[in-house]
Formats: structure tokens, sequence, C-alpha cells
């Protein structure tokens, strides 16, 4: 079992940078972050593999940037330019591999709300 703690959520107005952890207890290949805003589906929002491969949704592509420290077995989701359409709950998924180039994120952690006021 991986258990996964997020932190760093918070309110700010539009503009306004946050920066988001994961701590995870033990090893993990690839990690990820997903959003979830009240009454839409979860959506995924970044991911790293330990090659330090990433992928972004559209959506945040050159306003977010997501990292690792993999010393630390934590990884980082830096949001600039933050849009009132960014506030949900982010949470933090893994897993300790990949099926073909896919992670199974069988591991989740609780979640951090953000909010962006405009």
């Amino acid at each position: 079992q991986v258990q996964l703690v997020e932190s760093g959520g918070g309110s700010v107005q539009a503009g306004g940078s946050l920066r988001l952890s994961c701590a995870a207890s033990g090893y993990t290949y690839c990690m990820g972050w997903f959003r979830q805003a009240p009454g839409k589906e979860r959506e995924g929002v970044a991911a790293i593999d330990k090659d330090g491969r990433t992928s972004y949704v559209d959506s945040v592509k050159g306003r977010f940037t997501i990292s690792q420290d993999n010393a630390k077995n934590t990884l980082y989701l830096q949001m600039n330019s933050l849009k009132p359409e960014d506030t949900a709950m982010y949470v933090c998924a893994a897993d300790r591999y990949a099926i073909r180039g896919t992670c199974p994120y069988n591991y989740w952690g609780q979640g951090t709300q953000v909010t962006v006021s405009s």
C-alpha cells in the first residue's frame, strides 16, 4: 500500500499562484493530479513518471507545472495564472508501475481544495 497526502491548497484571487504537494509513503513509478469541481466529472490535470515524462490537459498547459522529488517521494503541482474555472478539489494519485505506458492509479489521496475567486 502507498499512502498519499496532499497539501498546499487554499483560496486565491484570479491570476494568483499556488503550489500543491503530494507526499507518498513509498516508491511510486507514476503519479498524477486530478481535479473535480462540484457537478463535474473528475478530470486528469497532469501526470509524470519516474523517467520525467509529463503530460497536461490542454486547459492548464503553460500555466501549471508538474514535478517530483524522487528522493522525497513527493509530487508537486505549481499552478500559476489561476482562473476561477480551476476551482476544484485536487487529488493526487499514483501507482508502482505502468501498463503499456498507462498508469493504473490504484492509490489515491484525500484531496486538497483550491478556490479561485474572480
